[in-house]
């Protein structure tokens, strides 16, 4: 597979770099890819239910079919092997096991996750479980969610009943993806499923979320084999100083601790960040004795989502944590259809940050990627140069943090096919596969034949 967009001594300078034995991969998420949310005994989860509520989701969108993966399953994986990737991650549709969140299993959806893992090991793909991709099951949510403690014992019931069944092979486990965006986004200001706009929810169900990770924990570790791993994906975006005013110091130590250190300290240092909640002008969660130490059992690797940064400037009065001004647009920078600025260097150095201060045995990059307006003619190509720029970028940041010491052993892309992309909808495509809706066409973008031809010339290299 070529491209015109970069220089084939370009790819192989950048195939020589990576350390032996780098996964190279693409993610997806289940409400977003899946489709068949009414087939084999699924049941409702909450996004379900927040797309169907009119204003919430772009245009009334909805992930009924989305990509219809549920259907596709062997061409998508065909489409994998095309690309040459060794890892897959992907996530498992809770509602799919247990349509009521604890209680009875549904084998039907026990037995989609089984062939979608055997076929990927047949193909020679590590596949890598996200156990909860923030599609509750709305049976749980009419019972408050994660902001009732019981929802994390009902977690670690159902990621002990997927690892039992799948435990010989998975090759990685990931409990929760990006537990900041479900606590925040759906219960503090509510404009993600469940849409609850409560501060102080947020915070409970951030500890809920965190509680149910350490418990799922030694349930799934009971059913694993070959050396899998376990951990956590947690999301970034790196807070930078406008200026150097004490103010804007002071709110971008503000702006660090909510963004990227709130889930992040309970989960390596068994505790939360100092003066949080205050800052938060909130109250501590419902914390319970020996929830810390449950929280902060040790994980295998820890997951990394970074796209983009926020630049800070200080403002008096002190704002509330949640409320740091951020600077945008920033003059010259270049932005996605998302409105993120394009900054490879946050990614680069937020790995190093992570082992410098927190000393991860492992780190894997599991999302970063770009949204950008792409348009097909009808044919076989779709040019994507702009995403293409972005992943090279990425990737030699990458690059850059192995070269300080970061222990970075695999590169998820977000994301393998354009998708229903939450509230948004439709509306925006970070695939590097297109899809065309109406017709379910997959198309390779530029981005992903590169992509592809990178990873060829890695495997050239370690051969």
């Amino acid at each position: 597979m070529t491209t015109t967009s970069n220089s084939e001594q370009t790819q192989l300078s950048l195939a020589k770099l990576f350390p032996a034995n780098f996964l190279w991969g693409a993610a997806t998420a289940s409400y977003q890819i899946e489709g068949a949310t009414h087939e084999d005994g699924r049941g409702p989860s909450i996004w379900d239910t927040f797309a169907a509520t009119p204003g919430k989701v772009y245009q009334g969108h909805n992930g009924d079919v989305a990509d219809d993966h549920y259907h596709r399953v062997d061409d998508d994986i065909a489409l994998m092997t095309r690309l040459g990737l060794s890892a897959y991650r992907f996530s498992i549709a809770w509602p799919r096991i247990l349509p009521q969140g604890h209680g009875d299993v549904n084998p039907r959806g026990l037995d989609f996750y089984e062939r979608l893992v055997d076929t990927l090991l047949s193909k020679g793909i590590q596949p890598f479980a996200t156990l909860y991709h923030w599609d509750l099951p709305q049976a749980l949510e009419d019972k408050g969610g994660w902001r009732n403690r019981e929802t994390a014992y009902a977690f670690a019931e159902y990621a002990e009943i997927v690892a039992r069944r799948l435990g010989d092979r998975v090759a990685g486990w990931i409990t929760l993806n990006e537990p900041w965006c479900s606590a925040y986004l759906g219960y503090g200001n509510g404009v993600h499923a469940p849409g609850v706009q409560d501060r102080q929810s947020a915070l409970d169900a951030g500890h809920h979320l965190l509680l149910g990770h350490g418990l799922a924990l030694p349930r799934i570790r009971a059913h694993v084999t070959n050396g899998a791993q376990v951990g956590i994906t947690l999301n970034f975006t790196p807070g930078y100083p406008a200026d150097d005013r004490p103010e804007t110091l002071r709110d971008l130590a503000r702006y660090d601790a909510f963004s990227d250190r709130w889930l992040l300290d309970p989960i390596v240092r068994g505790s939360y960040p100092e003066d949080f909640f205050k800052n938060m002008a909130l109250q501590a969660p419902p914390i319970e004795d020996g929830d810390m130490e449950i929280i902060s059992a040790p994980i295998d690797f820890l997951g990394v989502n970074n796209y983009t940064r926020s630049v800070i400037r200080g403002t008096e009065p002190a704002p509330l944590a949640d409320a740091c001004q951020m600077v945008a647009p920033i003059p010259s920078a270049s932005y996605t259809e998302m409105g993120w600025e394009v900054y490879p260097n946050a990614l680069s150095e937020l790995l190093v940050r992570l082992h410098k201060e927190y000393a991860l045995p492992k780190l894997y990059v599991t999302e970063n990627g770009s949204a950008f307006r792409d348009q097909w003619g009808g044919g076989e190509h779709v040019h994507d140069p702009r995403r293409l720029s972005y992943l090279q970028e990425h990737l030699q940041g990458i690059v850059r943090a192995i070269e300080q010491g970061a222990p970075v052993q695999g590169y998820f892309t977000w994301s393998l096919l354009d998708n229903y992309e939450w509230a948004e909808g439709y509306s925006k495509r970070f695939g590097i596969i297109y899809v065309d809706y109406d017709s379910q066409r997959r198309i390779i973008k530029d981005s992903g034949l590169w992509y592809a031809d990178l990873i060829q010339k890695y495997k050239e290299e370690q051969a």
